[in-house]
């Protein structure tokens, strides 16, 4: 019997985003295993593509080498969409495709939106379903009150659980007690890569001194006002750049700018603006040092490929930042939200290269043997696996899934 899976995630690619790659690299994953994978697409940002007009509903399905990726688009007859109806349509479009293909199993990946109308549907048609929590669904949105009461109700109603860090799964046990014997914590996975493929980028400034390095969308989560802070502090004793692959949200650019102006850091701060994933990896041969900030951030893959690229990494102790990296051994890790912190980290690593070696070389060897994909996969079968098999299937015996205590 082949095993038919739907996984409901935000986004996809094309689509960039960390969770869309994980989705892909899951998806992937479990068609090696012999499921049937399709990934059902959905999100409310999708309403700022039919404001101003109206539509008849869609779905729109292709074959992705193998995994078939349903994007949902809802009706809109009205040319200004109400959040409710749009999740209540996209709601009735996923049960259509689970009328036309008849899933064993739901997976959905970001709780709020995604997991409410994925855990809804699976409960009504007695599927089983897995949430996998990733970050700012329980970081940020949970401290908002309209969500709290269904965000817990999802956990609860969970045949499984995952998280990408300890911090998350502790968060999400003591919002649901419940959870205790039906979740796990395990990490992302990051496949190698071969750097030297990429061309040296030609970046928009001077390369001066040490190069501190940090990549990706960069918002209130990611810390980046700490990291220029402590740049500025210690730019009289280090020649540097700090140089910010990617570029800071449109709706928090106004304080970004500010916080720009405050760093003193003039033109030894480069920001490139958004670039595609190729390109930003091309970058990081080129970084000394590679800087992760952050207040929160589950498991960030930006650090597991500063990682496979030898880098020597400045963290903070948040999520699986701190899960997987270890102070002085493979990174230099500090308490969130410390400038000083931060600028005695980049100091030492900036005036000791050797030091700069050793934590990279160190980093990327955990990165290939605790990181690897094969890893990662195995920890999805045995969590797929258990599922199905609470609901009846007969399914081969599963390896032992490697979880925090």
């Amino acid at each position: 019997m082949t095993v038919k899976v739907c996984i409901a995630s935000l986004e996809y690619p094309p689509e960039v985003g960390g969770v869309g790659e994980s989705v892909h690299r899951i998806a992937h994953m479990m068609l090696d295993l012999g499921y049937e994978v399709h990934v059902a697409v959905f999100h409310s940002k999708q309403r700022k593509f039919v404001a101003g007009e109206t539509q008849r509903a869609r779905i729109e399905t292709v074959d992705r080498d193998g995994v078939l990726v349903h994007r949902l688009y809802p009706p809109a007859r009205s040319t200004e969409p109400i959040l409710q109806d749009f999740l209540s349509e996209i709601y009735s479009q996923l049960k259509m495709l689970h009328l036309t293909y008849n899933y064993n199993l739901f997976h959905a990946f970001f709780i709020n939106e995604t997991g409410f109308i994925t855990t809804l549907l699976a409960k009504e048609q007695n599927v089983p379903v897995i949430n996998s929590i990733r970050g700012s669904d329980l970081h940020k949105h949970i401290f908002n009150a309209k969500q709290h009461g269904q965000t817990v109700w999802i956990l609860e109603n969970s045949d499984w659980v995952t998280f990408v860090s300890r911090d998350l799964q502790t968060r999400g046990r003591i919002l649901a007690p419940i959870i205790q014997e039906k979740s796990s914590a395990f990490w992302n996975s990051i496949a190698p890569i071969d750097f030297s493929q990429f061309e040296t980028p030609i970046a928009p400034g001077e390369l001066r001194g040490t190069v501190i390095g940090s990549v990706g969308r960069f918002r209130d989560k990611k810390g980046i006002e700490y990291l220029m802070e402590a740049c500025g502090k210690i730019s009289k004793q280090v020649d540097l750049t700090l140089l910010l692959i990617g570029d800071f949200a449109d709706r928090e650019r106004d304080y970004w700018q500010q916080e720009v102006q405050n760093s003193g850091l003039g033109d030894r701060l480069i920001i490139t603006g958004l670039v595609s994933r190729e390109t930003a990896l091309s970058y990081l041969p080129i970084i000394d040092i590679f800087a992760i900030p952050s207040l929160h951030d589950g498991c960030p893959n930006a650090m597991l490929e500063a990682m496979l690229a030898g880098k020597a990494i400045v963290g903070t102790k948040v999520d699986a930042i701190g899960d997987i990296l270890e102070n002085d051994t493979d990174a230099l890790l500090v308490n969130p939200a410390s400038a000083d912190e931060l600028a005695v980290a980049l100091q030492q690593l900036a005036i000791q290269p050797e030091l700069r070696t050793k934590l990279g070389l160190a980093a990327r060897k955990k990165a290939i043997e605790q990181l690897n994909p094969a890893v990662e996969q195995a920890n999805w079968q045995t969590v797929y696996q258990t599922v199905l098999a609470e609901s009846l299937l007969t399914l081969p015996a599963v390896n032992a899934i490697k979880v925090y205590a």
